[in-house]
Formats: C-alpha cells, structure tokens, sequence
C-alpha cells in the first residue's frame, strides 16, 4: 500500500476551505440543505453510521429536506459543540481496511449543532418546528432510564416539543431509536409517553396515537478517537481536523418502514427497509455485542488491550465461534436474506482487524447496561429450552472477575461502571461468597437460583480464580 506524507500544512477543516481540501467533501451545496432531522448523542457512532448514510443521499440529490442538527444535552457534550462550531458541522470519516487501505471522506450531513444548555427553549422551538420530521437518538443502552436521567435531559426536551406540537395542531414527528437495545423502538415508545405524562397529563395517549417510534438495528464497529487518528489524518491525507471518526468499513442499517412523517430515501444509500426487525437485532445483539462482551473480560484478564490482538488468537476466536453456534444461534429467529455461517465468520474478522485499533476497555465499558441487555437473554432462553448455558455462564464470571478490579499480575483495573460503587464491592466478596454477584437480582433477577446457570458459573469463576484466562477457555474447549 502506497502511503503518501504531506510536506505542506494541513488544510485546516471548514465550509471556507472544502474546496483546498486533498480528500472528497461534500459535492452538494450544504447551505441549501433544511434540517429536517434532529440527532441526540452526536459521537463517533453516529457520526461513522446514521451521519454518512444522509451524506450519501445528499451526494445523489435525495435528501435535501433531511438536513442534521445533532444536539447535546450532557456537560461532556461541550466539546463537541466547540468542534462542530469550529468547523461548521464538518468532519472526516476514517475507514480502515484488514490490509491497511485506509480511505477518507468529508461528511456535510450535519448542517447545525445546538448545545442545549445554552439555549435549551431554541432546542424545543426546532424540535416542535413541522420541518423537523425524524428525531433520532444514539444515547447509550442506560439512557433509557427515566430515572435516572438529568433535568435538562432529551426526555424532557423532546416532550415538551411534543406538547407544543399537539397544542398547535402540527403533526407528529417519528423518533428513530439507534441503541444496541431489543425492541429499541418499543423502549422508547415507552420511555417518552411514561415521561410525557408525568409531565404533561394526556400528553403520552397523543404519542401512542400520533408518534411512531420504528425498531432498528445499527452496525459498524467504530472505536474512539485517539489523537493517532487525528495524526493520520494530517499526515497521510492533509486535513487537520480536530475530531474525525474512524470505523471498519462494514455497514448495516436495518429500520422498520413506519414513519409519521415521511423518510429519506435510505433505501438509496443502503439501508434495508424492513416490516420487522427482530431478527436482524437478535442476531446482531447476541452475536455481535454479546461476542463482545465474551471476548473483552477474558482477554483482559488474559493481558490484553487491543481488540484485534485478541481476536487474531486461535484461542480466543475458537470461544467467540463456539459461543455464536451452541448458544446464541439457536435462540435466534430465522434471518431473511443473511447466512448466519457466514456472518459470523465475518464477525471475527471484523473483530480481528488491525487498522481499527479498538480497545478492550471500550468494550468493558458500562457492563451492567449490556450483560444483561445482550447476554442474558440468550441465558434464560436457553434455561428453557433445555440448551447449554456453559459458556454465558463463564463470560458472566469473567465479568465478575473483572469486577473484582485487580488483574491476573495484581495490577489495578479501572472498573469503569456505573454501579461499580455497587459491583466492585459484590465481586471483592466473591472467593469468601461465590455467588454474590449473581445474587444481584437488580442485574441478574433470578438467576442465582437456577442450578444449572450456577453450576457453570460457579465453575468458570473458580477456574479463572486458580487457574487464570486462558487456562479456563483452554478448559472450555469441546
């Protein structure tokens, strides 16, 4: 592979300098383009996913009502603020081959960007505005939790513009929810009308009626950004830009066609437009997110820190295909138009890509919001069906055992959770009370009492306790 190093300065990233710019940009006139969706949770996924699938339908001249305004709810979310007003919007979409190629791309979609904080009655305005038809939400598989959310939050913010909207007599918009969530859809239809009425008395029957709130499943394994990759991109294709995204070159976007408002084309840049998703999201959270979660806690432990170092041992990437074929294959739904044998054959080597540069930590981040979204459902269908549970159950303890915060060399883990305060503590306990973990029920509801799951897990912990990571997968081997 021919790389090329930029002697000159780096074109500095803005809608003044895309013409200078070394790399394709944005053909089309972004200044024309009217909002018509408004994201929360502007990062790197969406910006590597739902973000260039709209540039691609901009680029064909399909998309020219569907304009972006991502909005920012969270103290962390100033930064990116600062950058998108810095570079109006503009950005630099990395892709990185298995064999090295690297291509990079300018994406326009996202035409405005509001900080909320600063002007949270302005986020309203444009949230109740008609030409806004789809919001859209990439805000964690925790932030569901009406609870638990801030004041200024994207509940609050969203039903007061519906409450506006109603009251004016305007139409409703759809709110497309894309988290690694089952039925993510569905939690959001229940999430929002529960918040609306606790709000706004009535308001939840008017968004049962009026809101449609389609399931999907989103798809592109896409690390964080590391200053590396900003180097690259000066470097190697002379931009400076001060917050590109990198990602695998794999995509896939599967959306249930129910809008109350129209949609874009996205069948025009690849999307499939299906009348049920399920498949597509069981497929893709019990074996790609839960084969994540398999793999980060013993490879951890194991002395890793890069996912496509672990993934690239044999060891490692037997455990991830016996997992995918004897537990989580059989709890799935047949998949129109995807062979599962191949898909996950392509999960490893996706996993295993070097230029992607993930990391473990990412994928350790935030366990009891994706344990039991992800693997846990793939445990108790099992239970019932009578099918093995072995291996969940040693992916559950390695977790545990990651909890415990000390690896296999007696160096601290950074338990980055946000029930460590909780967990940490549970799993600390554990050589003296085996059990105390699964005894979560907030987490683990009743599976403490379900001897078959216990057995195993108790089993996989005391093998990771006396023998270590790769001694236990060693173990697990058929």
């Amino acid at each position: 592979m021919r790389i090329v190093t930029y002697t000159t300065p780096p074109v500095k990233l803005a809608a003044s300098t895309l013409k200078e710019l070394p790399i394709p940009g944005p053909s089309y006139n972004r200044d024309e383009i009217q909002v018509g969706i408004v994201h929360f949770g502007v990062g790197g996924f969406h910006r590597a996913h739902q973000a260039t699938y709209v540039d691609q339908l901009l680029e064909q001249g399909l998309a020219s009502d569907w304009g972006i305004c991502g909005v920012g709810v969270l103290p962390s979310d100033r930064k990116m603020a600062d950058v998108m007003a810095a570079q109006d919007g503009l950005y630099t979409l990395l892709l990185v081959h298995p064999d090295g190629k690297r291509e990079a791309r300018v994406i326009g979609s996202i035409v405005d960007y509001r900080f909320a904080p600063d002007d949270p009655d302005g986020v309203i305005e444009l949230l109740a505005s008609p030409s806004t038809r789809i919001v859209s939400l990439t805000i964690t598989e925790g932030g569901y939790d009406i609870e638990a959310v801030p004041e200024l939050n994207v509940f609050g913010l969203v039903t007061e513009a519906l409450s506006r909207r109603r009251d004016r007599g305007l139409g409703a918009p759809t709110i497309v929810s894309c988290d690694n969530i089952e039925g993510n859809g569905e939690v959001a239809r229940q999430a929002f009308t529960t918040y609306a009425d606790r709000r706004h008395p009535g308001l939840g029957d008017w968004i049962a009626a009026n809101v449609r709130f389609p399931n999907s499943m989103v798809d592109r394994i896409t690390p964080v950004t590391t200053p590396d990759v900003i180097a690259t991109v000066e470097s190697e294709f002379g931009v400076a830009d001060q917050w590109p995204v990198v990602a695998e070159p794999f995509t896939s976007w599967v959306l249930e066609d129910s809008f109350s408002d129209g949609r874009p084309p996205y069948e025009d840049a690849g999307v499939m437009l299906v009348d049920d998703v399920t498949p597509y999201e069981l497929m893709k959270l019990r074996l790609l997110n839960a084969s994540h979660q398999a793999l980060c806690y013993f490879g951890y432990l194991a002395g890793y820190r890069l996912v496509h170092d672990a993934a690239s041992d044999p060891l490692f990437a037997e455990f991830l295909l016996a997992y995918m074929d004897s537990e989580a294959t059989p709890t799935l739904q047949p998949v129109p138009g995807i062979d599962l044998g191949d898909y996950k054959r392509t999960l490893i080597e996706r996993f295993a890509n070097p230029g992607v540069r993930d990391t473990i930590a990412r994928l350790c981040f935030g366990s009891s919001d994706r344990i039991p979204k992800w693997l846990l459902p793939v445990v108790r269908e099992n239970l019932k069906t009578g099918a093995p549970v072995r291996l969940s159950a040693a992916v559950v303890a390695s977790w545990a055992r990651y909890a415990e915060g000390v690896d296999e060399q007696g160096e601290p883990i950074d338990v980055q959770d946000q029930l460590a305060e909780t967990l940490v503590p549970l799993a600390r306990s554990q050589r003296e009370h085996p059990t105390a973990f699964i005894e979560n029920t907030a987490l683990f509801g009743d599976l403490a009492a379900a001897p078959r799951f216990v057995d195993d897990y108790l089993w996989a912990l005391d093998s990771l306790h006396r023998h270590g990571a790769r001694a236990t997968l060693e173990s697990l081997r058929p």
